[in-house]
């Protein structure tokens, strides 16, 4: 049975407090004990699902419908008090090559952090470990659990970017290889794969760069975290850029490796063609029936031909093999 509820807790000076009953409880501890905050992991909720949580929040309902429909490209919005931040997650799938794409949403308020996510990818689980061993990362609030989130999904981008460079050089390979077979699909299928990565990635920047300025209140203690996620993400950026340009130049080298091969068989075919062409020449003479032909007054004709037509063909044969032609 699926788990929308993945987990919730409340976090106070740095520590984690389980909570027995529902959200709405979770809710009402966090508000009666003040300097805490509660998170609360949901995963593909749907709307009835979510309809609670909004309640309990005052959530905007174009946020809250952002939440439960996602296929929202990566972004910050603020509703009164509450932030509103939507990543892409990234998986590397080893079977097929294929790069699966989901979404993770962070409604951060001052006492609140929920977490939404849809997909397979990034499962939030480590992160919330990650920042349960780490008390002082904790003790900044619910902003902390934004930057974790964060740094898990660009640190995910990196990984995901490794493994689209290692499809990369396998395709080079392929491409000046004679035995290889024609990889023009796999480049452009490959290069797609590289457009979603980057459709991803790129949105996020700015996002990053907002949070680094001091733009975003709630992130002020934590500006310095999220910077250095911001560093990992250019760098991501960076190399998606050249995965793209060194995409395009295999696909150029491998068309024009095939145009080359097209070209040699073009003239194989030319070749044997001039060389067919003498006994055919020869054949239509013989077959338009003079009256005066060679043969009717010289035994030897015959053979003559013959012999002059295969020397003619074996001449051809061997200036057009010393040429590169055959």
């Amino acid at each position: 049975m699926r788990r929308v509820i993945v987990d919730k807790a409340i976090y106070a000076d740095g520590t984690r407090r389980d909570i027995d009953g529902d959200i709405s409880d979770a809710f009402d501890l966090a508000r009666e004990d003040g300097d805490c905050f509660v998170w609360i992991g949901l995963f593909e909720p749907d709307e009835d699902e979510f309809e609670l949580v909004k309640e309990e929040l005052d959530l905007h309902p174009l946020a809250a419908e952002d939440a439960v429909s996602a296929h929202q490209r990566p972004k910050m919005e603020r509703y009164d008090d509450t932030l509103f931040v939507v990543l892409k997650t990234l998986a590397y799938i080893d079977e097929t090559s294929d790069i699966e794409v989901g979404e993770i949403m962070v409604f951060l308020g001052p006492d609140f952090v929920v977490t939404v996510r849809h997909g397979a990818a990034n499962p939030l689980g480590p992160v919330r470990q990650r920042l349960e061993d780490s008390p002082e990362l904790l003790k900044h609030g619910a902003t902390a659990v934004l930057y974790a989130v964060c740094d898990e999904v660009v640190d995910r981008y990196g990984i995901v970017a490794h493994e689209v460079e290692i499809d990369i050089i396998q395709l080079e390979k392929a491409v000046f290889d004679p035995a290889a077979r024609d990889v023009t699909e796999a480049v452009y299928s490959l290069k797609r794969e590289v457009l979603e990565f980057r459709t991803a990635e790129d949105p996020l920047i700015p996002v990053l760069q907002e949070i680094v300025r001091g733009r975003v209140a709630e992130c002020a203690s934590t500006r310095e975290y999220f910077r250095d996620v911001l560093d990992h993400l250019l760098r991501v950026d960076q190399q998606v850029d050249a995965h793209n340009e060194l995409l395009n130049s295999v696909l150029t080298a491998h068309l024009a490796l095939l145009g080359k091969q097209q070209n040699e068989d073009m003239r194989k075919i030319s070749a044997w063609a001039a060389i067919i062409a003498v006994p055919t020449a020869v054949a239509g003479i013989y077959g338009m029936n003079f009256e005066h032909m060679p043969e009717l007054k010289w035994t030897w004709s015959y053979p003559v031909m013959l012999v002059v037509v295969a020397v003619v063909c074996v001449l051809l044969f061997r200036r057009l093999r010393r040429s590169g032609w055959l």
